[in-house]
């Protein structure tokens, strides 16, 4: 794929960071306001995106069944990754920072920067959104789950109730039986619903800009471990997306979305999920911040590779 498209596409995106920035060091905003927004971008516009996502395809039975397969091999990714990284460093659990590098290396950025970037690169394959919602499916599972246990260390977290019952997948009760019934949203409906969806990103780098302005600089970058969480996000991650779906008979499409959505920096639904349990949002930040500002060189250089 082309350097500079990307390049621009990712600087824009990220360049929604600078209002956060000034409003809190202008003290326009207090610190302690970012969870309020985090739980907008989560429990409002995130469900929103969700619907947006469905909403952009027909449903056909070819579609239906690629979204399986898409649905399948994100979850075992991620899985696969997360047992990994748990195997390297569940001895040193009892320190969240090294809880937070495990999701952190795993959870991507695949909705509030991998759709703009889809519909940016991939303009002639509309069921690329669609594929990243069902990624988006399979992330919400495991970190509001999972990832959710990891973040705090509480393992009531890994329960049916909460694997059900968080905002994200109960989106899907509206999304998944219109899209299969081949239902589109009236127009003065999915206006306010697309809008909702599509500030997903500036908001998400938003609540990044306001946590940078918390943050000394020196602090993120003086740490190793911010190190291996963005080589392992922005590189291996990504590389082993690449090799899970290069060999497999899929679509182009299909391969090309999950490399695209592989390379996406660390989601910010870690650092809004660790705002919101308050729990690792130091280091969250640090390893949001750190990836997005990798990511400038680094997802324009792998989707070379398209």
């Amino acid at each position: 794929m082309q350097f500079s498209l990307t390049a621009i596409t990712v600087l824009m995106m990220i360049a929604y960071a600078i209002p956060g920035y000034l409003l809190i060091k202008s003290k326009l905003i207090k610190s302690d306001s970012i969870s309020a927004f985090a739980a907008v971008l989560l429990y409002v516009c995130q469900p929103c995106l969700s619907i947006y996502s469905f909403q952009k395809v027909i449903y056909s039975k070819e579609l239906a069944i690629n979204m399986l397969i898409f649905f399948a091999l994100s979850a075992a990714l991620q899985l696969f990754m997360l047992g990994i990284l748990f195997i390297v460093f569940h001895k040193r659990f009892d320190n969240s920072k090294y809880r937070i590098i495990s999701v952190a290396s795993t959870f991507g950025n695949v909705g509030f920067l991998g759709v703009p970037l889809l519909e940016a690169l991939l303009p002639n394959h509309p069921e690329a959104v669609t594929y990243s919602a069902v990624f988006i499916v399979s992330m919400n599972l495991i970190s509001w789950t999972l990832g959710s246990y990891l973040i705090t260390g509480n393992k009531s977290f890994i329960s049916v109730k909460k694997l059900l019952l968080n905002p994200p997948i109960l989106s899907l009760v509206v999304a998944l039986p219109l899209f299969f019934a081949s239902i589109q949203i009236p127009k003065d409906v999915m206006n306010p619903i697309t809008l909702l969806g599509r500030m997903t990103t500036p908001i998400s780098m938003i609540i990044l800009g306001m946590r940078f302005a918390t943050t000394k600089t020196k602090e993120i970058f003086i740490d190793n471990n911010i190190y291996i969480t963005s080589v392992i996000k922005l590189l291996v991650f990504p590389l082993l997306g690449y090799l899970l779906t290069h060999f497999l008979p899929i679509s182009y499409a299909m391969k090309a979305t999950m490399f695209i959505l592989c390379c996406c920096p660390t989601a910010s639904t870690v650092l809004s999920l660790s705002e919101i349990y308050k729990n690792g949002q130091k280091y969250a930040a640090n390893a949001v911040l750190a990836t997005t500002i990798f990511s400038i060189l680094c997802i324009p250089v792998l989707l070379l590779i398209l």
